[in-house]
């Protein structure tokens, strides 16, 4: 890419990002009538928790409005929440969408305070603006357990809840009866991957035969979808609805959402009686979708635009001779690359649970300790099997050197050169967090779509990072070094090495998934239904590992060196991965 082939793609990310961010926090305010506030709050025992508080227009301590309680799963953030607390607050109820304890931007650790949900309902307890005797609850997977222990706690607080993929009775949760919780629904999807945890059998099409399910609905008989149970006035209705949805598509299903506001209506009194057909929520899930893609176009663009500066330039070398495998020793090469993460990744996250059960100061957080754990022994084993080829495989003649697989220059390690590629990839990061950072300030939204997004992390997963930075270098140092001093081919241009990098991070995890999902959307089961969490976080090395192969590409054709690319996926990618799931120790306490 030349200097105005990269102003034009910084030009266009920047549109994307402005107008993505815009889109989104109108749909947020459902066009300003609704306001949005960032709030943070301390529970009784001083952890400090956040929360998006949504407050519909009119809405004053004079005039008090329903409330509504939305607690997410498990490694999500307050803004999975967000399609249900648009359309609750379009419909005139204050809604408060509430970080889980060491989730987001809640003091950790995870699991503490009832999951967070006992701090939630009490500060919600304490807004002027909310009618108290007009309280729902919904949660979502590990939520609806948030919300299931906040029932419980303060009993005469709420009149009705919804459980969206989840259950009473489970991790914690005061197990259903007849009366409680008050006036239930429950919407277990079709292809819900946690039917096992939460209602004790294998099918999630089956919950409705299950003893706790009846016990639940007070009934002898298969729980009927979409027949009332109970009776609404005396708060012991119950209805059960099973939409096809996968357990995380609960939160971007306008069926289950639909539902969701159905139950809210018939039970709040108040509020402004929109039919749930109409919602208008995947709009700002789209405008946050393009300033997603925005910010990554904005990597490339910046990152090249530096490498044009006086500073940055001495970087820019020229590509070396490419040495690697050819003809069908390449397939093979690219096969195996493919396929080797994809295919240890539940035996090594096993491996890591076993010798790392309990989060530490060092190890805080217990899903990134397994997904380190399963990098570093990737690029251990592509490490090996690298060296085998270059030593055992390759004629001494033929071998590639230190040059030509992007590590050193003129046959040395060039230590101001590797630094300020250390340098650069600092840069640029900070540069799209920059952007990260206004976007929140003045949309109070960030980069996202669906499940994966890219969150300003605070100053405790600033420090948390620190911790996993290394090892996650090794492994995107490792992976540039197979794709470009390997895998690379001399016929290529920049595009076209791009979309076969791509692939080939692509390629593995989607036949993973495909092979996972496909016996659930025939026989209601995954092929390892024994991992159903790995398996929905999975989902997320797609967007991950293929990104960073654009990364990777473009900035190995740039500077001829493996190092930018390798530092800034590692820097760019533990923020990620840090500021998007749960921190289990007890930092202070």
């Amino acid at each position: 890419m030349d200097k105005k082939l990269l102003r034009t793609l910084l030009y266009i990310a920047l549109i994307l990002m402005i107008v993505g961010g815009l889109v989104a926090n109108l749909v947020q305010r459902d066009f300003g009538n609704v306001t949005v506030r960032d709030v943070r709050f301390a529970a009784f025992n001083g952890r400090k928790y956040s929360a998006l508080l949504y407050i519909p227009k009119g809405v004053t301590t004079d005039h008090p409005a329903p409330g509504i309680l939305a607690i997410h799963g498990y490694i999500n953030s307050r803004e999975t929440e967000d399609g249900f607390a648009i359309e609750f607050a379009r419909r005139g109820y204050v809604v408060l969408a509430l970080d889980q304890s060491g989730h987001g931007y809640s003091d950790p650790p995870a699991f503490a305070d009832g999951f967070g949900g006992i701090a939630g309902l009490a500060y919600l307890q304490t807004l002027q603006i909310v009618d108290q005797k007009n309280i729902c609850l919904q949660g979502h997977s590990m939520g609806g357990w948030a919300v299931v222990i906040a029932a419980a706690t303060f009993p005469n607080a709420y009149k009705c809840m919804v459980l969206e993929g989840s259950s009473t009775g489970t991790l914690g949760a005061p197990a259903g009866t007849a009366t409680f919780p008050k006036n239930l629904m429950v919407v277990e999807s079709t292809w819900d991957e946690f039917a096992s945890l939460m209602w004790l059998t294998p099918k999630a099409t089956d919950v409705g035969k299950t003893d706790k399910m009846k016990t639940l609905f007070n009934t002898t008989s298969d729980v009927v979808q979409g027949q009332l149970y109970g009776n609404l006035a005396d708060g012991t209705a119950r209805i059960l609805w099973q939409p096809k949805n996968t357990h995380a598509e609960d939160t971007i299903s306008t069926v289950a959402i639909g539902y969701a506001i159905d139950w809210m209506q018939q039970n709040l009194v108040g509020g402004v009686q929109i039919p749930s057909s109409n919602q208008i929520w995947y709009w700002k899930e789209i405008g946050t979708l393009f300033a997603l893609l925005g910010f990554f176009m904005f990597i490339i663009a910046s990152g090249g635009l530096l490498l044009t500066t006086p500073f940055f330039s001495t970087l820019v070398d020229p590509l070396p001779a490419a040495k690697g495998l050819t003809g069908w020793g390449w397939w093979l090469g690219a096969i195996i690359t493919a396929a080797l993460g994809p295919l240890t990744l539940f035996t090594f996250i096993t491996w890591e649970g076993t010798l790392l059960p309990s989060a530490t100061w060092l190890a805080p957080q217990l899903i990134t300790n397994q997904i380190v754990f399963w990098a570093v022994l990737n690029g251990l084993i592509a490490l090996v099997l690298f060296l085998i080829w270059h030593f055992l495989l390759v004629k001494k003649a033929d071998r590639g050197t230190g040059d030509e697989y992007g590590l050193t220059w003129g046959g040395k390690l060039n230590w101001p050169k590797i630094g300020k590629s250390f340098l650069l990839a600092a840069a640029v990061v900070a540069l799209g967090y920059a952007t990260l950072q206004l976007t929140g300030y003045f949309y109070t939204t960030d980069y996202r779509f669906w499940i994966f997004a890219v969150k300003l992390p605070d100053r405790l997963q600033f420090y948390i990072m620190l911790r996993y930075v290394i090892p996650l270098f090794f492994y995107f140092f490792v992976a540039s070094m197979i794709l470009f001093g390997q895998l690379r081919k001399a016929k290529f241009n920049m595009w076209q090495e791009m979309g076969v990098n791509f692939g080939i991070f692509f390629i593995g995890y989607m036949v993973f998934l495909l092979a996972e999902y496909i016996p659930m959307w025939t026989t209601g089961l995954l092929l390892n239904p024994d991992q159903p969490l790995w398996t929905i976080i999975a989902y997320q090395f797609v967007p991950v590992l293929g990104f960073a192969a654009f990364f990777s590409t473009f900035f190995y054709r740039k500077t001829g060196r493996i190092y930018t690319s390798a530092f800034l996926n590692a820097l760019l990618w533990t923020l990620v991965i840090v500021a998007g799931t749960a921190t289990h120790f007890a930092f202070g306490g």
